[in-house]
C-alpha cells in the first residue's frame, strides 16, 4: 500500500497488517477541520502506528512532535518517515521525538529514561488505537488525570463509526465526523484536567 502525505510526500508502509494507516481522506478532514491550530502547535501522536499523522503534523508547521508507538519495529519506522520529513521541510522543521512505549504506561509514567521534559503540555492530542483494543476511555482518563492538554488543547479519537467509545464526563464533544468505517471525535476537557504553566510534559 502506496503512504503520502497531503503534500504528495511518499513515506514508508508498514509491512502486512502490523498497522492501520489512516485512510488519506480522513486525514485531509482532520488537518482541514485544525488548520487554524497547527502553526507553533505541540502535537502528541498516540499508538502512532506508521506515524503518519505524526508526519503531517511536523509537515503542517507543528513547533514539536512527540509519537508513541509500543511496536518496536513500527515505533523505528516512524523514526524514519518523521525525519524524512524534517528533512524535506529543511531548518524551519519543528522538533520531534519518538518513544516505543506502551501508550497507559507512557501517559502515566512519562519521565521514564527514554523521555525529555519539558514546560509545557500539548496543544493538540490525536489517539487512534486498534478500534476494538478498549484503550479510549482509559487513555482519555490518563490524559485528563496528567494535565497532558494545554488550556486550550483538544483530543481527537479515531475509533470505529459501529463502536463509538464511552468516556468519562470530564470530556466535552465539540464534534463528531463519520467517514464509512471511521469516525472522528473532536472532544475537550473540562476545568480540571487541563494543563498549566507548571505540567511537565515530553
Amino acid at each position: 500500500m502506496s503512504l503520502r502525505l497531503s503534500g504528495g510526500r511518499k513515506l514508508i508502509s508498514p509491512a502486512g497488517d502490523r498497522a492501520r494507516p489512516t485512510p488519506s481522506r480522513v486525514r485531509l478532514a482532520v488537518f482541514n477541520m485544525l488548520a487554524s491550530r497547527l502553526a507553533g502547535c505541540r502535537w502528541l501522536d498516540l499508538c502512532s502506528g506508521s506515524g503518519v499523522m505524526a508526519c503531517e503534523a511536523l509537515h503542517h508547521g507543528a513547533a514539536a512532535v512527540v509519537a508513541v508507538e509500543q511496536d518496536r519495529r513500527l515505533a523505528q519506522l516512524v523514526r524514519t518517515n518523521l525525519t524524512a520529513v524534517a528533512t524535506a521541510v529543511g531548518p524551519s522543521a519543528g522538533t520531534w521525538q519518538v518513544h516505543g512505549r506502551e501508550v497507559l504506561q507512557f501517559l502515566r509514567n512519562p519521565n521514564a529514561a527514554d523521555a525529555d521534559p519539558s514546560p509545557q503540555a500539548f496543544d493538540l492530542i490525536y489517539c487512534d488505537p486498534p478500534y476494538a483494543s478498549g484503550l479510549y476511555a482509559p487513555v482519555a482518563d490518563a490524559i485528563g488525570q496528567g494535565n497532558w492538554l494545554s488550556p486550550d488543547g483538544l483530543l481527537l479519537l479515531e475509533c470505529a463509526s459501529d463502536q463509538l467509545p464511552e468516556l468519562a464526563n470530564d470530556w466535552d464533544r465539540l464534534d463528531q465526523r463519520r467517514y464509512g468505517g471511521t469516525t472522528l471525535l473532536l472532544l475537550s476537557c473540562r476545568a480540571g484536567c487541563r494543563g498549566d504553566t507548571d505540567s511537565r510534559r515530553p
